[in-house]
C-alpha cells in the first residue's frame, strides 16, 4: 500500500467530482483532501499514473505534488496583504 499526492485545482463543488472520479477505482483504500492548499491524498493499492488519468478525464486539473508546492503555499498564505518587490512594499487592501 502507497500514498500518493497530488495537486488539484479545487473550486467550490470540486471535492465532490474528485471524489467520484476516484471511487471508479479499485484498490483505494482512504482520500484525503486540503481543500486550502489544493492537496489530496490518496492511500491504496493504484499504479500514480492512473490515479492522474481519472482525475484529468473528470474535468480536473491535477498534477504530482512536488516539494516546491508546500513552498509556495506557505509564501503565499504567510504574505497576504502585502507584497514586496526589489525593497519596495505594496499594501494589497
Amino acid at each position: 500500500m502507497e500514498s500518493v499526492e497530488l495537486k488539484v485545482e479545487m473550486v467550490g463543488i470540486h471535492e465532490k467530482r474528485l471524489r467520484k472520479c476516484l471511487s471508479k477505482l479499485r484498490g483505494i483504500e482512504k482520500v484525503e483532501v486540503d481543500a486550502y492548499s489544493q492537496k489530496v491524498i490518496v492511500t491504496g493499492c493504484v499504479h500514480r499514473n492512473k490515479l492522474l488519468k481519472a482525475i484529468r478525464r473528470g474535468g480536473l486539473k491535477a498534477d504530482f505534488w512536488s516539494p516546491q508546492n508546500e513552498l509556495l503555499t506557505a509564501y503565499a498564505s504567510a504574505s497576504y496583504g502585502s507584497l514586496r518587490f526589489n525593497n519596495f512594499n505594496f499594501n494589497l487592501f
